[in-house]
């Protein structure tokens, strides 16, 4: 069954991993009608249109253009010389790639230069919390998301989920990082290489057979709305997590984390009238993009073990970790989102991480005043980040590169 393992499709039980086995999609759930409010995003009005209808028009005609013509070596082997927000974009890229670039990486006039600068000192306390619920947390709702798990997998970098998941770190690590939107972060970098790539696996991935069986329908991936339902699955996501920890939050905290991946989303392509301006508005739209396309599929279990197996190597070289692995993400998405990935059940471990998480959290947010807890946490957390993306690409670096083709068979 195109390399899924039989196995791990198995744990998802019931109608969809019976039709997984088939080789079948999952049957498609009633999409809940778009009602959001425009007013309520950070453009204040709008059309109103259905972003599971809007895609990015410019850049998806252009990445098409320079996959066609054969310009794609030379332009990823330009693309990994840039890597500053303060860097010109390389002279020697296609004039109507570069012209499209020098827009693009352009902040929004909206952008708050002092929400994001509080935003970097709410990253420096906050980095344990975030880094957990946008890489592990994250992770796990995205393979419980039937779009973006078959996109990923029949994708070209669902070949090597090492890599893969190394080049989605970039970005996540850019927009968590101390200098994330100044001269020398790497964000605006990252967000403009990501929005090529979802222009590229646009272009392509409609080509492939095995997307054509399981994408429900749609005629063209990663619409604006998959792209919002992604979203939120990190900051909307995260959001509700720290409430639900009870981790202390001042009104400017809460604002400059919206503020910072407002503008992120911004740069990914995504029109300012689908941009939530609040957080009230951000849990109205993921209510209704995000809660009811949650669902399994046997490309997602499969992603899924993928990811839990490379975060149990990364903290024990042996896999023992394992089973604490599996808990931490049962408790991180809940029971429902965790059967749905397939991810076993711990009760040992389980009970263990119930008990002692809000008891860490409450002690820590105890040491955060101290003069010097904040650096400290900080550099604790460069450090995991550092050997992360070491192990993920065996020492060897990577980049945001735009693919050529789907996954290989």
């Amino acid at each position: 069954m195109d390399g899924l393992s039989r196995r791990r499709m198995l744990l998802t039980g019931g109608t969809a991993g019976a039709l997984g086995a088939l080789g079948l999609a999952s049957p498609a759930r009633a999409r809940t009608p778009w009602t959001w409010d425009p007013r309520t995003s950070v453009a204040g009005s709008g059309a109103g249109l259905d972003p599971e209808w809007v895609w990015d028009d410019e850049a998806d005609r252009l990445v098409a253009s320079v996959i066609d013509r054969g310009d794609m070596p030379k332009v990823n082997e330009l693309l990994r010389t840039w890597t500053r927000n303060d860097q010109p974009v390389p002279a020697g890229l296609p004039a109507d790639l570069r012209e499209f670039m020098e827009e693009a990486r352009q902040l929004p006039a909206w952008a708050d230069r002092a929400k994001l600068e509080t935003a970097a000192k709410f990253n420096e306390s906050r980095g344990i919390y975030l880094n957990l619920l946008n890489g592990v947390g994250g992770g796990m709702l995205s393979t419980a998301i039937p779009r973006e798990a078959r996109a990923v997998y029949y994708s070209k970098g669902g070949a090597d989920m090492e890599d893969r998941v190394a080049k989605t770190s970039l970005l996540g690590f850019a927009v968590g990082d101390l200098n994330a939107y100044r001269p020398d972060g790497k964000v605006m970098v990252e967000a403009v290489k990501t929005r090529l790539v979802h222009a590229a696996v646009r272009h392509l991935l409609p080509r492939s057979p095995h997307w054509t069986r399981t994408s429900g329908g749609q005629s063209i991936p990663i619409s604006q709305a998959d792209i919002l339902v992604t979203w939120h699955s990190l900051p909307t996501y995260t959001m509700r997590k720290l409430r639900d920890w009870k981790v202390p939050l001042t009104s400017a905290d809460s604002e400059a984390y919206l503020h910072v991946w407002q503008v992120t989303a911004h740069m990914l392509g995504v029109r300012d009238e689908y941009i939530p301006a609040t957080w009230a508005a951000a849990d109205s739209q993921s209510r209704q993009i995000l809660d009811p396309v949650l669902a399994a599929t046997p490309e997602g279990v499969e992603l899924t073990d993928i990811l839990l197996r490379q975060l149990a190597e990364q903290t024990s070289p042996g896999g023992l970790d394992r089973p604490l692995v599996n808990a931490l993400a049962r408790y991180l998405v809940g029971d429902q989102v965790a059967d749905w990935d397939g991810i076993p059940r711990e009760p040992f471990w389980e009970q263990a991480v119930a008990t002692a998480w809000p008891k860490l959290v409450a002690f820590r947010e105890k040491l955060i005043p101290l003069p010097l807890v904040p650096p400290l946490a900080w550099t604790i957390d460069e450090a995991a980040r550092t050997y992360i993306m070491f192990f993920l690409t065996k020492g060897q670096g990577t980049s945001i590169v735009l693919p050529e083709t789907n996954r290989p068979e």
